[in-house]
């Protein structure tokens, strides 16, 4: 198993290149790249050339961007103004497509395989007028990301408009070429991780890995929560292709955490992983 972190642990940071570099020297190859202005100005040139020369330097992969969620947010605060390609309102839905694509031009100087994106902001109602939005804001962001080598992989939430059940009706009415990113701890405050994966399975490309008590979004360490891990593995190996596993942890304090504990965290991922992966194979 790839171990990949999301830097979403130090949103409220900014991404230096000697955080990256003890993300390597924790002997994690790769990370998902969270897009915030405090984080990550992903509009800026000069912080895109040095996160090309961090990742280089310290020999790590990009696997994906998230996409921006909220655009000036302050420094220790994650409450900005809210992004939402499924606006039913035109002008605010055409200003968060710009700004969607501004960090997908990010991989015309640093290439990645994935953006995932969220299709709204906060807890939101199925309102038929807000998936025609969002089909219009993908179909258009769609093109845009293939041209840039990219693959869209939208992520379920906890509410009616990105559940698992949700999502997979609107990609099998709409046929838009996008594929999916299955957040775990979404899922089990939804509905529970293996009904949530099984409808998405096959469109799946990457796994946000963090846990919960099934109440809310607490993104702790797997095995901290209430997740039955043995069973979401289980439901994993069922995958057409075994996506790659992003973990997605929160931070407990201010400051940086230790990279201890995510170590810890991955090798004990990595012990779900070879357990049920021996089982599936024995079931064949």
């Amino acid at each position: 198993m790839r171990r990949i972190l999301s830097t979403y642990r130090w949103v409220n940071h900014p991404l230096t290149p000697m955080l990256l570099g003890e993300i390597a020297k924790a002997e994690i190859p790769a990370v998902e790249v969270f897009c915030a202005a405090v984080h990550f100005e992903y509009r800026s040139g000069e912080a895109v050339r040095d996160l090309a020369s961090a990742l280089s330097e310290h020999r790590l992969g990009l696997h994906a961007l998230h996409s921006p969620t909220e655009r000036d947010a302050m420094s220790g605060h994650q409450a900005g103004m809210p992004i939402s390609i499924c606006d039913p309102e035109r002008i605010r839905r055409i200003d968060a497509v710009d700004e969607v694509k501004r960090a997908l031009e990010v991989a015309e100087r640093i290439p990645f395989p994935f953006l995932v994106q969220h299709i709204g902001s906060g807890r939101q109602s199925a309102d038929p007028r807000k998936l025609d939005a969002a089909f219009a804001s993908l179909e258009n962001l769609a093109i845009f990301a293939k041209h840039r080598g990219v693959t869209i992989a939208i992520e379920n939430k906890p509410d009616e408009l990105s559940s698992p059940t949700s999502l997979h009706q609107f990609i099998q009415e709409t046929h838009l070429p996008v594929k999916f990113c299955f957040d775990t701890g979404h899922a089990h405050i939804e509905g529970g991780v293996e009904a949530g994966f099984e409808l998405m399975r096959d469109r799946v490309v990457t796994v946000h890995v963090h846990d919960n008590h099934g109440d809310k979004d607490e993104h702790l360490p797997p095995a901290e929560g209430s997740i039955d891990w043995d069973a979401a593995f289980a439901a994993f190996a069922n995958a057409p292709e075994m996506p790659a596993l992003v973990m997605e942890l929160k931070e407990k304090a201010p400051g940086m955490p230790a990279l201890d504990e995510i170590r810890v965290a991955f090798d004990r991922l990595e012990t779900f992983a070879d357990k049920n992966g021996e089982a599936h194979a024995d079931a064949r």
